[in-house]
């Protein structure tokens, strides 16, 4: 099984709120489409970020970190709606290019405690594996029993699913070609990321181009490294999605842009 993230950043223009990237959407639903046809029997689980949508509507409200009174609650909602918007634009791509896919709301049914997700019933996901489909789930707000709300981004979705469904490889494709090692002048790309050597990167990961209130890159890179190694098993690539055939490539077992792993 492999899980695939198409990030905020490669789907939507993270420069103009609200704003998609149809023709990008289009290709990379084909891509995974193609992929499909060649490999039926392999498990695929779909994730995305919010991109331009949700994190435009988080910034205006401050709902990561908590919710409490009216106007929090309603900005909660509209965190949810903007999410739930792109959500749509990405499975109307995958139906029109043939992906049988399934949307699998986090806000609908998980329950996080103080910012960690704890609970999320899985049986209609896994019901839809079972029937080959294609479940999608997207960074979302969800209801957090200390916080009130809070929003779980598409990487803290994967490492809770991860121990559940065991994926092989977990892809998560930007618009960076890797991790870079020397961010803002972006000349190198690290191949490796291991916990021996997060600290060396980690200065390099804390800039961001464009509002992203769920970490940024440093939040997914220790994410998927804390993932991996709890599984060390556990492939996670970081890599530039914009190419569809790249996407596809990684699908098909090849290793672009920067690799985590457990030493």
């Amino acid at each position: 099984m492999q899980f695939l993230k198409l990030g905020g950043s490669l789907i939507t223009d993270k420069q103009r709120p609200y704003t998609p990237r149809p023709d990008r959407l289009r290709s990379l639903a084909e891509a995974i489409a193609a992929f499909r046809r060649e490999h039926p029997s392999e498990p695929l689980l779909l994730g995305h970020g919010s991109g331009s949508f949700g994190h435009q509507a988080a910034q205006e409200g401050g709902v990561r970190h908590g919710v409490a009174g009216p106007e929090g609650w309603a900005q909660f909602v509209r965190v949810w709606h903007a999410a739930q918007q792109l959500n749509r634009l990405v499975m109307d791509a995958l139906l029109a290019a043939g992906v049988p896919a399934v949307a699998f709301p986090p806000s609908a049914s998980a329950w996080a405690e103080d910012g960690r997700l704890q609970q999320w019933p899985l049986a209609p996901l896994r019901a839809a594996l079972d029937a080959g489909l294609v479940p999608v789930v997207y960074g979302d707000v969800v209801f957090d029993r200390a916080r009130g709300g809070v929003i779980a981004s598409t990487e803290e979705l994967f490492a809770y699913l991860a121990p559940l469904l065991h994926p092989r490889r977990i892809l998560i494709a930007g618009v960076e070609p890797g991790v870079w090692a020397d961010y803002p002048a972006c000349t190198r790309v690290v191949p490796e990321i291991t916990p021996e050597n997060l600290a060396e990167v980690m200065p390099a990961l804390q800039g961001s181009a464009a509002a992203d209130v769920t970490g940024g890159m440093a939040a997914k890179v220790q994410e998927m490294l804390a993932l991996a190694a709890r599984w060390p098993g556990t492939e996670v690539l970081i890599f530039d999605g914009r190419d569809p055939e790249v996407v596809a490539a990684a699908l098909r077992g090849a290793s672009p842009g920067t690799r985590l792993r457990a030493s």
